[in-house]
């Protein structure tokens, strides 16, 4: 399983595809209504780290456990860091 981070300047989206990548197994974005509805800003460290707590608890209703981490050529700090600790504190494993 593959978990994968997008990042655009006004929201962040994550999700968990399957090893071939031809299926999305779970995801979670700051677009979401209920993330909305909390969020001040879909665009800032909050945010991330609403949207991989969110991941990790769609993960673990799917049964998945362990990932690896794809963070699509995006530097680990940030937004896209934020999200990857929150996973991780949430129960996934990279």
């Amino acid at each position: 399983m593959r978990l994968t981070v997008h990042r655009t300047n006004g929201h962040i989206y994550a999700q968990i595809t399957s090893p071939g990548g031809e299926k999305v197994l779970a995801s979670a974005s700051s677009l979401e209504k209920d993330m909305r509805a909390k969020l001040k800003s879909g665009s800032n460290r909050q945010a991330a780290e609403a949207v991989g707590q969110r991941i990790a608890e769609k993960a673990k209703a799917a049964g998945i456990e362990s990932v690896a981490f794809d963070r699509a050529g995006y530097r680990y700090h940030g937004r896209v860091k934020a999200l990857a600790e929150a996973a991780r504190a949430g129960g996934l494993k990279f």
